[in-house]
């Protein structure tokens, strides 16, 4: 995502896969010219992960690269920790890193949005911010949110699928059912049916709502995708997580193609038969978010209480060139892309 440095960063954070808050002591630090907090403190910053933690080659991996820019550019450190296997300590987590004076606080995916107001009003000194989860109906003035739009990104990889496909067959991998991941399906199948009215999209979830287990089951994930190719599609897109591991095993199987998610995973796969299968990633710029929040925190410039939306205006989402295998519909995808930020083109958010 951030090129060499970036591609290092993340396949350094895959030697380091996280296992739970009780046993994760691991922390990161970096000299900088200055720095620190807007009250010329050093940088202390804590990082709740989403399921499967650092390692995941793909979302959890993007924001751990933003948090190691800030650091290399500001100085300071920053203590990671990761979700027990049902998440069901998310609280203790955001917790245990605001007592042990980590500021600011990051959570790492929407179901942190469901306690961090909570937190974040026992913890009123402490900033926080969630990545995926709205916080301006919360009237918490530490809080902030760093929202995406997914679907807007999706259809542009939907449209490059359409226009790469030669069996006008493609599929979709979700890794959990909810309304966050239907985002990322409904902008894919917009963008492919704006090429193609006609092209066969299959559709497919790992884990239905509530069960999380979808976004770290690379075998589940190939399973899926191979049933996809089995069925004649020879491009499969997923939106789940480290399961895409597997999506992409499927697709060097079967000799299709593959649409990675949220890093440009033709750099981070670590693979070069499963980079070849890479045809582009939707860039879902998590790591830019986050260092761009910490940056604001450590100049005092931190709002609070709203969300940062990064939609295809800001860059916030877009898909990768790695590999040249798009480089030949750049055009095409590039008048999708300016369509859709003048509001010629309305991208649906829901299937």
């Amino acid at each position: 995502m951030r090129g060499m440095k970036a591609a290092a960063l993340l396949l350094a954070g895959s030697m380091a896969l996280a296992a739970c808050a009780s046993d994760e002591t691991d922390t990161g630090s970096a000299d900088g010219g200055g720095g620190g907090s807007a009250a010329g403190e050093e940088l202390m910053v804590g990082l709740a992960y989403d399921t499967g933690g650092r390692g995941d080659k793909s979302f959890n991996d993007s924001a751990y690269a933003g948090v190691e820019a800030a650091i290399e550019e500001m100085g300071g450190e920053v203590q990671e920790l990761s979700p027990n296997d049902d998440g069901s300590d998310r609280a203790e987590l955001l917790t245990q890193l605001a007592e042990q004076g980590y500021d600011p606080v990051i959570g790492v995916g929407f179901a942190y949005g469901e306690i961090i107001g909570d937190i974040a009003a026992e913890y009123p000194e402490t900033t926080f911010a969630v990545v995926d989860s709205s916080v301006a109906e919360m009237g918490a003035e530490n809080l902030t949110g760093l929202l995406f739009a997914e679907e807007e990104g999706s259809f542009l990889a939907g449209a490059a699928a359409a226009l790469k496909s030669e069996t006008g067959h493609i599929g979709f991998v979700g890794g959990v059912e909810n309304p966050l991941i239907q985002k990322f399906e409904a902008g894919y199948v917009a963008g492919a049916r704006a090429v193609d009215p006609d092209i066969i999209i299959d559709t497919q979830y790992i884990s239905p709502a509530g069960d999380f287990s979808g976004f770290g089951d690379p075998a589940r994930g190939q399973i899926v995708a191979q049933g996809m190719f089995d069925a004649g599609a020879d491009i499969v897109y997923h939106a789940a997580g480290g399961s895409g591991q597997g999506v992409f095993e499927a697709a060097a199987a079967s000799g299709g193609r593959a649409i990675g998610v949220d890093s440009d995973q033709y750099e981070t796969v670590g693979d070069p038969a499963l980079q070849a299968v890479i045809m582009t990633s939707m860039l879902k710029r998590v790591d830019n978010a986050v260092e761009s929040f910490i940056t604001d925190y450590s100049e005092g410039a931190v709002e609070g209480g709203q969300d940062i939306v990064n939609d295809l205006s800001t860059e916030g989402v877009g898909l990768s060139t790695s590999g040249g295998q798009i480089d030949d519909i750049q055009t095409q995808i590039e008048e999708f892309r300016q369509q859709i930020i003048d509001g010629e083109i309305e991208v649906p958010t829901i299937p």
